[in-house]
């Protein structure tokens, strides 16, 4: 005899406090486990050339100390009761995470309070991260692929903040000062420019008291937020190389493509998951399976606050550089002249369904996706509304965004001076 029962789905609960901050909680009681993810609306889209890596800098530090709190002291809070604590930024926001069981919920989130509300910043400690950042830095000039990533988003952003890597170059990293963080944590860390997202084994209700609680007697300044404003980008198509003795070229062609917010963000997701994610994927199938031009090959599209890169990249014996050059930009361009058939934009949208379902299978996943679309101001129905977009998505719909976007590409090569340097006109 067999039974079964009705899963119910998970309550979701949005509210956003006086202070301005939004607190986004869901119940999941599959595991007695609860995951926050802490977003401040803020990232390396605020920094310039001289500054930048300030907000990786200090996302690293948070966890360092805080005013009444050692680096040891927080350590020793999160091991005692086993669970992880974490800080990171990115291009559009910086974010503290953590995890834990549900009964040691609120002691952690009490911790993560202070550390968001008063970090230490203590000088010991922000020499030996500058230290270690410089020393990733210096590690990562090493490495040709991320050589060659640079390259391409300086030629096509130029003065933009997206140009500059997040983690800063040596000169900005050697001048940041105590100075420095003070002024970007006392003019971004407050209440009106934060998202707490909390998914697990708690009552929404209970986790929005727990967050009220924490953070409702924190008021934000009187003086606004500094306007979010980007340059202008260059207009024209450029091409960036850079001689250096590899065992192969390095091959990027990057296309200007839009915000997240604009319509055809989820039709350009699509056509990247045809053309490079996996080993079904066309540039896979035709560009190293067929032709044997690429020892690795695919693309990306970033999901942005402000403009941003469709790119396709490969790389390929020094020889076949030209062939792989122009097989590279024939296969992206190739699709606004040639309509795709209705078995490959299914296979397509299958993929990046299940991808997308796939990655939201944990408390950590869900709290993360969801509080990354109420940062990008997409709110919470949009994980929703993407995948009903996407199952919507004409072949008509495909082609003319290729046409639309996928054309005057940036070109970035790095690789043996004789196999590059016929492309440097």
């Amino acid at each position: 005899m067999t039974s079964s029962s009705v899963v119910p789905t998970p309550t979701l609960r949005r509210t956003v406090l006086d202070n301005g901050l939004v607190v986004l909680a869901i119940e999941n009681s599959v595991a007695d486990i609860v995951s926050a993810r802490i977003f401040v609306r803020v990232g390396s889209c605020r920094e310039s050339a001289a500054d930048a890596g300030l907000f990786s800098l200090l996302m690293a530090l948070l966890t360092k100390g805080t005013i009444n709190l050692s680096s040891f002291d927080i350590a020793e809070q999160v091991e005692s009761v086993g669970a992880s604590l974490s800080s990171d930024a990115s291009t559009d926001y910086s974010l503290l995470s953590f995890k834990t069981v549900s009964s040691d919920f609120a002691d952690m989130l009490a911790l993560a309070t202070q550390l968001l509300r008063q970090p230490g910043f203590p000088e010991p400690e922000i020499d030996l991260e500058r230290r270690l950042t410089l020393q990733s830095i210096r590690a990562m000039q090493e490495q040709p692929f991320t050589i060659a990533f640079n390259q391409l988003r300086q030629a096509m952003y130029g003065e933009h903040p997206y140009a500059l890597p997040g983690i800063g170059t040596e000169a900005s990293i050697t001048n940041l000062d105590l100075t420095n963080l003070k002024t970007a944590h006392a003019t971004y860390f407050r209440p009106d420019n934060m998202v707490v997202s909390i998914a697990g084994n708690i009552p929404p209700d209970k986790a929005v008291a727990l967050v009220e609680q924490a953070f409702g007697d924190w008021q934000p300044p009187s003086q606004p937020l500094p306007p979010l404003a980007f340059p202008t980008l260059p207009r024209q198509a450029k091409r960036r190389l850079i001689a250096q003795d590899t065992q192969q070229s390095i091959i990027m062609v990057g296309y200007a493509a839009p915000a997240v917010n604009h319509p055809a963000y989820p039709t350009l997701k699509l056509l990247n998951t045809y053309l490079g994610n996996g080993l079904s994927s066309r540039l896979f199938v035709e560009l190293r399976e067929k032709r044997g031009l690429a020892y690795d090959v695919s693309a990306f599209y970033p999901t942005r606050l402000g403009q941003s890169q469709f790119v396709a990249y490969m790389g390929t014996a020094p020889d076949n550089t030209a062939m792989a050059i122009e097989g590279l930009c024939q296969e992206v361009e190739r699709l606004g002249t040639v309509r795709l058939g209705e078995s490959e934009l299914q296979a397509a949208k299958n993929k990046l369904l299940g991808q997308y379902a796939l990655g939201k299978q944990t408390n950590a996943q869900i709290a993360q996706l969801l509080g990354w679309y109420e940062v990008l101001g997409l709110g919470i129905e949009f994980d929703q509304q993407f995948q009903a977009a996407i199952r919507t998505i004409t072949a008509d719909e495909a082609q003319a965004a290729a046409q639309e976007f996928f054309h005057h590409p940036y070109l970035s090569l790095l690789g043996p001076a004789a196999a590059i340097e016929p492309f440097a006109s």
